[in-house]
C-alpha cells in the first residue's frame, strides 16, 4: 500500500520532476514530468487536488491484482 502523505510530501518537495509519479509506477508521466518541470508546473498544481485519488486508484489495483493471484492458487 502506498501512503497518501508520503505520495504528498513528494510531491511537495519533488513534484515538478515526477518523483510522486514514479512512487506511483506511472513511469511515463514521471518521465514526461522530469523533462517538462510538472508541464511548467500545471500539471504539478493539478496533482494538488488529483493525488489523493491517484493513490487510492493505486492501492486498490494493486489490491485487486493480489486478490485475483490468490484466487488462482
Amino acid at each position: 500500500m502506498k501512503s497518501k502523505l508520503l505520495a504528498y510530501l513528494l510531491w511537495f518537495f519533488l513534484g515538478v520532476f515526477g518523483v510522486h509519479k514514479f512512487y506511483l509506477h506511472k513511469w511515463l508521466w514521471g518521465v514526461l514530468y522530469f523533462f517538462t518541470g510538472g508541464f511548467a508546473c500545471i500539471g504539478w498544481l493539478i496533482d494538488l487536488f488529483t493525488l489523493g485519488t491517484q493513490v487510492d486508484a493505486y492501492n486498490l489495483a494493486t489490491f485487486n491484482k493480489k486478490l485475483i493471484e490468490n484466487n488462482i492458487k
